[in-house]
């Protein structure tokens, strides 16, 4: 008995991690396509002239 019980789980647990990836690649993809057409592609983290120090 618990061993359909433990199948159940594992079956269900493969159709959420399923489901999740699916979901995280979509909004990759959204974030991918909305970065792309609004501004021109820049690095994560690479700063700009106005955070250089003056002098």
């Amino acid at each position: 008995m618990s061993d359909v019980k433990s199948q159940e789980k594992a079956d269900r647990l493969k159709a959420a991690l399923k489901e999740n990836l699916k979901r995280r690649k979509a909004q990759a993809r959204g974030r991918q396509q909305a970065g792309s057409a609004a501004s021109p592609t820049r690095e994560p983290g690479a700063s700009s002239d106005r955070d250089k120090p003056s002098d």
